[in-house]
């Protein structure tokens, strides 16, 4: 370790403790770990820097057929909307394991789904494969004995939904490929009259997809995407008239446009839209052979940051009350990439995405997909979860709502995101290694208070100053828990996920595996070991921020 930077770490853990009150945690041991980088970082636990939705992990559902192909390669097999196994017991299982996780009902053939009426005149046809139509699918139904089928799972897994309502119904095409006319809501508003009138429960309802700012297919003009938009919140204030709560007003579910989503802002404020989502695939195609390289390189993460912060600029503006969704992200399009986007090494851009998206006040983040194509957070014919389900898991179980601000101080190879833990005290930290090659030990300091006084004694056994914890022994109050995420055999390309050493799987049963820490002495670094995740629970400090 070079003498610069051990000399500015071992100053910014001793100025934290005058100025902070001190380090929560710090080496006990000497420097000089071979293969090992040191670094610290900073939390703010005075003040919150965003509020998530307490469900702010969320899924995707899709309508894709099991002849949708990408690349030559079928990936959808039978996990759309439409022939989903809905006994699976692992599916069930999965989606209650959140208790509850909100899924989004949508993707890129809702803009083609009628919805039975029972009207002869309009018969319910399936999706048939037709490369001359837009997204090489004619126009498909949802049956409302499928609705009712979907309904009853969903209250079974208990499980919060968002549907994505066809917006294309009664636009005329013009010559550019854009469309332009008011939306024709009639087979929607029966629709919805439906689910109502059973007693469905439904969080939100979602206008379009990708059909804004340059569109995916074909686009709207955010004038007239605005009026619509105002139509739908008539249609929700009408339908559900009486109700002590009415579902959200969700749109556009399309890609970030700067100009394009602050005019439909400036024309539905301040609350027709009650949230505005945008999608994420910011790695390009799933063909791309260099997905890995974007996903290992930290400056490439950091890219995406400026959408989230365009957006709150926008919602900062004033005037509105809409908040901000990912409404779609399986960061490579086209389905993914087996083995990359179905793998271990997903869940670094994953996490990072959940941690950035959260620092700008992102309410909820939902991925691409529950199941199907090459990013479901389950496979496609077993339904076992892939490793991206399990860190899902934990964020929801580990991650409060409140955002704390972090900074850390070392190799950039690290990713660093804390918040206040969950229904419980104190905070909770999530540290992605992007690094092959080194472990770090992690040094933490807070602007906090504790329990006790802890003062710090000068380490003799090394000619350099290391300032430490004295031994406070294992007792719950002065531990931390630690859940260590890694990939079978170190193949980051395994979809074998291990927790603290040992395998995740669900039994024969199907039951979801329980996911329980280690606990580890407060005095001790937190390793973060090469290509590893690390989600850490630190109980005992007493946090402003976190005040209940």
């Amino acid at each position: 370790m070079g003498g610069g930077l051990l000399s500015q770490l071992l100053g910014f853990c001793f100025w934290g403790f005058l100025w902070l009150a001190g380090p929560v945690a710090v080496f006990s041991g000497g420097p000089g770990t071979l293969g090992s980088d040191y670094a610290s970082v900073a939390v703010d636990t005075t003040a919150v820097i965003a509020v998530t939705d307490k469900d702010f992990v969320c899924a995707t559902l899709d309508w894709w057929p099991p002849d949708k192909c990408d690349y030559g390669t079928c990936s959808w097999g039978f996990a759309s909307l439409l022939n989903l196994n809905l006994s699976n017991p692992v599916l069930l299982n999965a989606v209650k394991a959140f208790s509850p996780l909100k899924l989004r009902l949508g993707g890129s053939l809702q803009d083609k789904v009628i919805y039975d009426s029972g009207d002869p005149k309009q018969p319910c046809t399936p999706f048939s494969k037709n490369t001359s139509e837009m997204f090489g699918f004619t126009q498909g139904c949802l049956p409302l004995p499928r609705w009712d089928e979907l309904n009853e799972f969903f209250n079974k897994a208990g499980a919060v939904i968002i549907f994505g309502l066809n917006a294309l119904n009664g636009r005329i095409p013009q010559s550019d490929g854009s469309l332009v006319g008011p939306w024709n809501y009639s087979n929607a508003a029966s629709f919805i009259h439906y689910t109502v009138d059973k007693g469905y429960a439904i969080h939100g309802w979602e206008l379009g997809n990708e059909i804004s700012g340059s569109g995916v297919g074909t686009r709207i003009g955010a004038d007239q995407y605005a009026e619509d938009v105002i139509n739908l919140k008539s249609i929700i204030n009408d339908i559900y008239h009486g109700y002590q709560s009415k579902p959200l007003v969700l749109a556009p579910g399309g890609f970030f446009d700067f100009n394009w989503f602050g005019e439909i802002i400036s024309k539905t404020k301040p609350d027709f839209l009650d949230v505005i989502t945008h999608h994420i695939y910011n790695l390009g195609p799933g063909v791309d052979q260099h997905l890995v390289e974007k996903i290992l390189d930290p400056s490439y993460l950091d890219g995406e940051a400026s959408t989230f912060s365009d957006l709150q600029r926008i919602l900062g503006g004033g005037g509105t009350s809409t908040t901000a969704w990912v409404g779609e992200a399986g960061g490579a399009y086209n389905s993914g990439h087996h083995l990359v986007t179905d793998s271990f090494v997903f869940s670094f851009w994953y996490l990072d995405q959940l941690g950035m998206s959260a620092k700008y006040d992102t309410k909820t983040y939902c991925r691409q997909s529950l199941i199907g194509g090459n990013y479901g957070l389950l496979n496609t014919t077993t339904y076992h979860p892939n490793p991206d389900y399990y860190s899902a898991l934990l964020w929801h179980r580990l991650m409060g709502r409140r955002v704390l601000s972090t900074k850390f101080t070392g190799t950039n190879m690290i990713r660093a995101y804390a918040h206040c833990a969950r229904d419980t005290q104190g905070i909770t930290l999530v540290f992605i290694n992007l690094s092959g090659n080194s472990t770090t030990q992690v040094f933490i300091t807070s602007q906090t208070s504790y329990s006790t006084p802890i003062k710090l004694r000068r380490h003799k056994r090394h000619r350099t100053r290391i300032y430490h914890l004295p031994r406070l022994g294992k007792t719950s109050e002065f531990t931390r828990e630690e859940y260590h995420l890694t990939s079978k055999g170190g193949d980051i390309h395994s979809q074998t996920m291990l927790l603290n050493g040992n395998i995740l799987s669900v039994d024969s049963n199907g039951n979801i595996p329980e996911l329980e820490p280690v606990k580890v002495d407060a005095t001790e670094p937190i390793r973060v070991e090469p290509f590893s995740i690390v989600f850490v629970h630190i109980a005992y400090i007493q946090a402003q921020a976190c005040r209940w």
